[in-house]
């Protein structure tokens, strides 16, 4: 007779989820255990165990949503296209789009095992391969970018073209939908993007959207990536947007809940810069350095305050994927705040 389970710590109904383990996967035997990730503030992942494999299945969360927020399946759409480039990517196995199974569209992709490394500063790296590391992160963007998208199946994933304008509304449009109170640096910041933004300049890749050190594995004591995660930010866009976002760790605050590396003596820790970052990524890419950083760079902190403020939202709403998400409306207004300091800078 078949068993099946769940653990206590997630809202999935374990016995529909199980019909369609049957139905889907060729070495499943009965048996599951399922334990949420405790990461993760928007979609919720948990590790799905059958005993001699393990998977991870990504979900949309409970309740109700912003508009084309948490499109699992965009994830699984571009992972599977992404399996035939020179970018590492989990492997996708299924997706569900019936919202009955667990109460919202989900997917299936490999559980890759190796190294998440949480903080910047990398204290678990010795210190003299610490720029092998930062390498690894800035060549595997590099190689996203170069990715032709339209020979990969990928030319509708996102709209070419007058990414920021388009990006700059979408946020603003996001952020007054959840926000909870007046913020004056949140609209301080809003003004000077609205009076700053960058004519386009043609540029268009894949882009990652939230890319970081804690959104890639890497294999187990080794400067050498497994696999990238969490995509849900993905689209096509300007390359300079994950650039900039990936180098605002070197501007975060080093305490709290986003660890950066503000303050920070870099050349002791053997870290890049942030010029130094840019050049290298430049290099590998062969173009010429970004002419309007600043603008991207205070687009980074504006677009993350508003994501953190969607998170607090849900948090409020009872949504969220983590007790975490209460806490992030506090970050709100510092990030808004760097923002417009990142603005004084030019």
């Amino acid at each position: 007779m078949s068993t099946h389970q769940t653990n206590k710590n997630t809202d999935i109904t374990n016995a529909d989820l199980h019909q369609w383990l049957e139905q889907t996967l060729p070495d499943y035997t009965g048996h599951f255990n399922l334990q949420k990730f405790a990461s993760g503030q928007s979609n919720p992942s948990f590790l799905l165990d059958i005993g001699y494999n393990k998977y991870v299945l990504r979900r949309k969360p409970a309740g109700e949503l912003l508009a084309s927020a948490h499109a699992v399946d965009r994830e699984f759409r571009l992972i599977s296209a992404l399996q035939h480039t020179d970018v590492a990517v989990p492997t996708p196995i299924a997706l569900c789009e019936d919202n009955n199974v667990i109460g919202s569209m989900f997917y299936l992709m490999s559980f890759e095992d190796g190294d998440i490394l949480w903080d910047p500063a990398l204290p678990e790296v010795p210190a003299g391969t610490r720029p092998a590391y930062y390498r690894a992160l800035v060549e595997s963007l590099a190689r996203l970018h170069q990715v032709d998208y339209q020979a990969h199946g990928l030319a509708d994933f996102g709209r070419p073209g007058n990414y920021y304008e388009r990006q700059l509304s979408r946020w603003i449009k996001q952020y007054r939908a959840s926000a909870t109170s007046e913020l004056p640096q949140m609209d301080a910041l809003i003004d000077w993007l609205e009076q700053h933004l960058p004519d386009d300049d043609g540029e268009c890749s894949i882009i990652h959207g939230d890319y970081r050190l804690d959104n890639v594995i890497f294999h187990h004591g080794e400067a050498r990536i497994r696999a990238i995660l969490d995509w849900e930010l993905a689209t096509l866009g300007h390359p300079m947007a994950d650039l900039a976002y990936y180098c605002m760790a070197l501007r975060l605050p080093r305490a709290g809940e986003m660890q950066g590396l503000q303050g920070e003596d870099l050349a002791a820790l053997n870290i890049p810069d942030e010029a130094a970052i840019i050049e290298q990524y430049c290099t590998i890419r062969g173009i010429e350095e970004p002419a309007h950083w600043t603008f991207y760079l205070a687009f980074s902190f504006f677009r993350l305050a508003a994501i953190l403020q969607g998170v607090y939202k849900r948090g409020l709403d009872g949504n969220a994927s983590s007790d975490k998400a209460l806490r992030m409306g506090q970050l709100v207004a510092p990030l808004a705040a760097q923002g417009l300091d990142t603005t004084r800078e030019q």
